[in-house]
């Protein structure tokens, strides 16, 4: 079991003993660090809390008036040490087969922001604003020190709106990577599953449920592994 994560899942269990339990708002979920089989020596972890994805109403520069979907997050850094957080956000249909990218949208950051921390507290930042400074690390005897982003993906209504079935996958929480024998990359990437029980006429994203449990997994990327060196022909003395 690699020490570095063991470090991480000590720490979460001494917060927890302390407290006598978990203390999460009700509307939110956790995603617990979890160990997998690639994980490495030197893997770091970060905390994910999240809320079921909501939509939006907003009218977008160039785009009018669009319904987007989004995902509100807050991240904590047990690990100890500083960590970037560049995170990369796809929401994908599992019955429609779509993939949805996380796009940045000041005016829909906006209208989240509004209903989400309308005094403005939590500071929330978008995928790109959040990883200009490295996650400040919480130590187990003080108060944690989350980073609060959003998620936005402003195009799911329009091309999967009938959806039922979707899973979010978020990557750059951990530095776990593998590349395998075919030379495809994988990161260690958390997976959010969900249901919708309605159709594409109701977009309100009440109806969105999360499916137990939160996993991670080793997800390929479209990373090129570097080439091996080509072995070096020896060279015959005169």
């Amino acid at each position: 079991m690699p020490r570095g994560l063991i470090a991480v899942l000590a720490v979460m269990g001494l917060a927890t003993a302390a407290s006598g339990q978990s203390v999460v708002n009700p509307n939110e979920r956790v995603a617990p660090p979890r160990l997998n089989p690639q994980d490495k020596e030197d893997i770091w972890l970060l905390d994910f809390k999240f809320k079921d994805p909501r939509t939006i109403v907003v009218d977008i520069p160039g785009r009018g008036k669009t319904t987007c979907w989004y995902l509100w997050y807050e991240v904590i850094n047990r690990t100890g040490a500083p960590r970037f957080f560049h995170p990369s956000f796809e929401l994908v249909t599992l019955d429609r087969n779509t993939v949805h990218v996380d796009e940045v949208l000041p005016t829909v950051q906006e209208a989240i922001s509004k209903l989400e921390d309308p005094t403005g507290f939590l500071k929330i930042k978008n995928s790109v604003t959040i990883g200009k400074e490295p996650i400040p690390p919480s130590l187990p005897d003080a108060a944690p020190r989350p980073v609060y982003g959003v998620a936005i993906f402003p195009d799911v209504v329009r091309r999967a709106g009938d959806t039922t079935r979707f899973s979010i996958f978020v990557s750059g929480l951990s530095n776990g990577w593998t590349v395998d024998d075919a030379g495809t990359v994988r990161r260690k990437t958390l997976q959010l599953n969900f249901r919708r029980l309605t159709d594409a006429a109701h977009q309100d994203g009440s109806d969105v449920q999360f499916v137990t449990p939160t996993e991670f997994v080793y997800r390929s990327t479209s990373v090129a592994a570097p080439a091996k060196p080509k072995p070096v022909a020896p060279v015959d003395n005169p």
